[in-house]
């Protein structure tokens, strides 16, 4: 069973600001450095947020083409789960978003993957780690730019 890792940021920016980055899902490979293609398969019809999406990765040794289904809570929160892959076993996740008084937004990103080959479980905490910690910082720069 994969573990859960987490890690926040703080970006200069209202939680709204924020989220709209977020749920640009086909503006990823535009600022995320393993993301290549994203396409938005279904959307809610209530707000137009993407309920599923396929993605093109390539993260040096792991390439792969998934699928992540979205569910969202307004500008607070938005959680994804793997619906297939072909490297991945599990990709589920979320970005949970606090603003502050400040004007800022506080962005946690938590994270659980699995892969289908062999890896100890310290390689994949570490893994996963890079992956939250580049993601965060790429969100910043992306947002606060």
């Amino acid at each position: 069973m994969a573990e859960q890792t987490s890690s926040s940021i703080t970006i200069t920016a209202p939680a709204a600001a924020v989220m709209a980055v977020i749920a640009d899902l086909e503006a990823y490979p535009e600022w995320t450095a393993s993301v290549r293609e994203v396409e938005v398969l279904t959307v809610y019809e209530d707000d137009e947020r993407p309920a599923e999406a396929r993605f093109v990765l390539d993260a040096g040794a792991i390439k792969d083409t998934y699928t992540l289904s979205y569910e969202w809570d307004d500008d607070r929160e938005v959680r994804w789960t793997l619906v297939e892959a072909g490297l991945l076993r599990v990709l589920d996740g979320s970005y949970t978003l606090v603003e502050t008084a400040a004007g800022s937004t506080e962005v946690t990103y938590r994270l659980r993957v699995d892969i289908a080959i062999p890896m100890l479980g310290l390689m994949k905490r570490r893994a996963e780690k890079v992956i939250i910690g580049t993601a965060l910082k790429e969100l910043k720069k992306r947002v606060e730019s």
